[in-house]
């Protein structure tokens, strides 16, 4: 037997480095290719407005080298910073209500099981295949008789809007914690509540964060929400209404300027993702080892 098993184990020695030198190149030409917009945006936002438009693809050397003249203008011509304070305000805000009530419904659809529970996690389930197009105009009228068009109603619209699909996977994730862990805290003396907030929202932690990142994505990077509800006559204005203006009609664009706002736009979102990755990966791989 032991004379039968070592060709077998060599020929899967002698095809690893194979395998491996394949895997890394196609992650190679994967990251090349997720990085290569991120890198010509950045690379632009150094050269002047003129040398974009003739040689987008040359590196900011000699005399296409701008300097930081790009960021100054765009910080001028946009309000760009009071634009980031307002999408840092209602992007944490529309974060912690999406997360904090989709935890809590998403839990209560999944464990109670009744008929008004299975249809409202339907409706939950068909709004994600709506388009916002079809609900566009009603939005923008409602918004409007309930005067939602500041800070606080744009939180309350995207909690609107984000709760389907959170919803959704949050409670693909209840479904695998064990029945058996909350009937213990239970005979321990916790009630509903204190079960949740105890026992079920800890364990929750990954998919919260998963759920964060999605709409954290999502609302600081949205146009045509803000544009429709808060319009450019108001100071509520976000970073990509007031980036948006930069773009000009019949050929006016300051490229330079506008390459320089969206590094500033990017850059909050990238951190955020980076920093919270590894709880995503902490937890998947703390669940396959409880598992």
């Amino acid at each position: 037997m032991s004379t039968k098993a070592a060709p077998i184990v060599a020929t899967e020695e002698r095809s690893n480095p194979v395998g491996k030198a394949i895997l890394y190149i196609v992650l190679i030409a994967l990251t090349l290719v997720f990085l290569g917009p991120l890198f010509f945006i950045l690379m632009n936002s150094f050269k002047g407005r003129l040398f974009i438009s003739d040689n987008p693809f040359a590196l900011p050397l000699g005399d296409y080298f701008a300097g930081i003249q790009n960021y100054v203008t765009g910080l001028e011509q946009t309000g760009f910073l009071a634009a980031a304070g307002w999408s840092f305000f209602i992007t944490i805000g529309s974060l912690i209500l999406i997360v904090f009530f989709c935890a809590m419904t998403a839990y209560y659809i999944t464990r109670v099981k009744t008929w008004w529970t299975n249809l409202l996690y339907l409706f939950f389930v068909f709004s994600m295949i709506v388009p916002f197009q079809m609900v566009m105009f009603p939005t923008v009228k409602i918004a409007d008789i309930l005067h939602l068009d500041n800070p606080i109603g744009m939180i309350l619209l995207y909690l609107g809007f984000g709760a389907p699909l959170s919803v959704f996977i949050i409670s693909g994730f209840v479904k695998s914690i064990p029945l058996e862990i909350e009937e213990a805290s239970m005979i321990d003396g916790c009630g509903p509540v204190q079960n949740y907030f105890r026992i079920v929202m800890p364990m929750l932690k990954p998919v919260m964060i998963t759920v964060a990142i999605l709409n954290a994505m999502w609302v600081w990077n949205d146009y045509l929400l803000p544009y429709l509800v808060i319009g450019l006559s108001t100071p509520y204005k976000t970073i990509p209404v007031v980036v948006q203006q930069l773009v000009g009609s019949r050929g006016s664009n300051d490229m330079g300027a506008l390459m320089a706002m969206l590094v500033l736009a990017i850059i909050p979102i990238i951190i955020f993702y980076l920093s919270s990755q590894k709880h995503i990966i902490e937890g998947v791989v703390a669940g396959a080892v409880k598992g």
